[in-house]
């Protein structure tokens, strides 16, 4: 059956008002038959711009009442949980919430298995094997799945949002790790702002279709760093998600006409570690040149990566670096494998000779020198930085509220055209 194209509010070259959006959101929600059945509402962590406390207050008004059951589940992939107090601040309120409890073995429901014929089918051959597929109970013991959250340009899946709040945003470890190796074989280079079904996206929806609740969405095109939308779209999590995607190619994605030998991107605090913060590197690789550095000045942030601590013993390496010494990483998480190499951009690997790698990656921040060089990235002190300077200077580009809006050159060629298998 093909599915009903989403509605839309709403558009790249405006903003909505607070009463459009409430108006559109509870209009589409009325008319979407989900009287007297249970609903799980899946919402991003902070590390995302959202306007949260307005869209759930809609999403409130027009359910309460009317279902038997509406609870909120924050998808945090592998991220830190939020604390109440957080939360309240977060959602705009007080409601039925969960932290998706990655940690816990008891959150999850099996939902079967993606066989290594189709996943190698789904990957072009990158990978071979098996993956099981795992889910956070709260979306299977209800009767529709909501998702409402933001669309972006995404370093493993091409564009954010649909389906990859399921995956991974509250699924088992298994899937998270092969879809984000997947997309690391793939280099994020390659894969991010990639419109349509890349093959992680592809691998997703593989997944999301065992999912035995409706799966809906409210896909939100955010104006970047503020709580003003662009744009809204309704409709299952599919359909919803390829409007949104189409509105954010045309928001988040910044064209320039040449390479910048140097970069500093300024990392605002929603994010609270590397983990996130390298999202300031992701969304501008592809117009650094040859031999260029990325600065991340993030003052605040103390730690690489506040619950995958592994990352300071395997540091942070190109892709090939991995598959150069494959026996030596294989059994690691390939989630974690993944992160490392999206922060490290491209490079090469030779037993001889060693790694070499595109361009210079520096942390200004508070994390200790011996931390981040250990874990092969340059150090810089932040309180030394002198952000005029940089900002003169012709062959350097400050960007701030940096994360969320993808830097690509007007032509750039592809870097991975033939990309090395695991597995």
């Amino acid at each position: 059956m093909v599915a009903s194209p989403a509605a839309v509010l709403g558009d790249a070259a405006r903003t909505l008002s607070e009463d459009e959006v409430t108006t559109f959101v509870q209009d589409s929600l009325a008319s979407a038959g989900l009287d007297g059945r249970s609903v799980c509402v899946i919402v991003p962590d902070a590390t995302r711009s959202c306007p949260l406390p307005l869209l759930l207050r809609a999403v409130h008004t027009a359910l309460a009442g009317r279902v038997t059951k509406l609870t909120v589940l924050v998808a945090l992939g592998t991220h830190a949980a939020m604390p109440p107090a957080a939360l309240r601040d977060h959602l705009g309120g007080e409601y039925a919430v969960l932290n998706h409890a990655w940690w816990t073995p008891e959150t999850f429901a099996h939902l079967g298995t993606i066989g290594a014929d189709r996943v190698n089918e789904i990957s072009a051959g990158r990978l071979h094997q098996e993956v099981r597929v795992e889910l956070n109970r709260a979306v299977v013991e209800h009767d529709v799945a909501l998702v409402v959250g933001p669309v972006f340009p995404h370093e493993v899946v091409g564009f954010s949002g649909g389906n990859k709040y399921f995956f991974p945003g509250v699924a088992g470890q298994e899937v998270i790790d092969l879809s984000h190796w997947l997309g690391a074989l793939i280099t994020s280079a390659d894969i991010i702002g990639t419109p349509g079904t890349t093959p992680v996206r592809a691998l997703i929806d593989e997944a999301a279709a065992l999912i035995p609740a409706e799966k809906l969405a409210l896909s939100l095109v955010v104006e970047s760093g503020t709580n003003n939308l662009h744009a809204v779209a309704f409709g299952d999590t599919v359909s919803s998600w390829q409007a949104a995607a189409a509105i954010s190619a045309r928001t988040h994605v910044r064209y320039l006409d040449r390479p910048v030998r140097r970069i500093v991107s300024l990392m605002p605090p929603r994010y609270q570690d590397i983990w996130t913060a390298a999202k300031g590197f992701y969304k501008v690789e592809p117009v650094v040149a040859d031999g260029g550095e990325v600065i991340l000045s993030a003052p605040h942030v103390t730690q690489l990566a506040a619950m995958h601590p592994e990352i300071e013993q395997i540091g942070y390496h190109c892709r090939d670096y991995f598959l150069g010494q494959w026996e030596k990483f294989r059994d690691l998480h390939w989630g974690v494998l993944a992160h490392s190499t999206h922060l490290r951009g491209a490079g090469t690997w030779d037993p001889a000779t060693g790694e070499h790698l595109r361009v210079a990656v520096t942390l200004a921040t508070a994390i200790p020198e011996q931390v981040v060089r250990g874990a092969n990235l340059g150090w810089l002190d932040p309180a030394g930085m002198d952000l005029t300077a940089y900002a003169d200077d012709p062959e350097t580009l400050v960007i701030p509220n940096a994360g969320e809006v993808l830097h690509r050159l007007r032509a750039a060629p592809s870097r991975a055209a033939d990309t090395p298998v695991s597995g």
